[in-house]
């Protein structure tokens, strides 16, 4: 599959060819909300807890005799009966989130997501991404043409695929609204859809394509 690429200033330079297993694949939906469904949920940590008996302070001692008070029996004044005691079934810092899913699964969505956004012309490849210094500035400044925004306008919506040497634009991108630098290594299926547009610098796509190949 051939792409046009384009430098900064958003000039056709040259073509290239993509290799269709990544930007021709066909489009599955399914399995791309099963791929990005999983990624959440590994990220997710449960915050809510509530203390049961055992975790509850005091209570070490039983209250009053077992018989002949005249009151029911209790072994502990933290039992879930008492006000202050603890929970019985509350939520748990324990519970695991998390959903397996296979390595391959992933890739094949990430290729599936990839090859939608390229027919739909969401990516662009770009001779480089390089900026002279790692300025916000100098950056809003070089994407702002590109993707045609008013320059009052402040989301940018751009995933910047760029090598790992290229900490210029690393750096620039961190203070800038809806926007991300990213190593090909590191490109997952929550980035791709998050952003509506993906800019790739030419020397990544071999890098996406043998580091992730199936």
């Amino acid at each position: 599959m051939k792409t046009n690429i384009y430098n900064l200033k958003n000039e056709k330079v040259g073509t290239m060819e993509l290799p269709d297993s990544v930007f021709a694949a066909k489009w599955n939906p399914v399995l791309v909300k099963q791929a990005l469904e999983a990624q959440l949920a590994n990220k997710r940590r449960p915050w809510a807890h509530a203390k049961t008996r055992a975790e509850v302070r005091g209570g070490g001692r039983k209250p009053w005799r077992q018989k002949g008070t005249g009151r029911a029996r209790h072994g502990s004044i933290r039992s879930p009966l008492w006000v202050g005691g603890g929970k019985a079934h509350g939520p748990s810092k324990l519970r695991d989130f998390s959903q397996k899913i296979n390595k391959k699964m992933n890739r094949l969505a990430m290729f599936s997501a990839l090859s939608k956004k390229l027919k739909d012309g969401e990516i662009k490849i770009f001779e480089n991404l390089r900026i002279d210094e790692p300025k916000t500035k100098q950056l809003a400044a070089t994407l702002t043409p590109l993707l045609n925004l008013k320059k009052d306008q402040k989301n940018f919506d751009t995933l910047l695929v760029a090598d790992k040497e290229n900490k210029n634009i690393m750096r620039a991108s961190s203070n800038l609204p809806k926007a991300k630098a990213i190593r090909p290594e590191s490109l997952n299926i929550y980035d791709i859809l998050n952003y509506k547009n993906i800019f790739i610098e030419r020397e990544t796509v071999g890098t996406i394509a043998k580091h992730y190949k199936i």
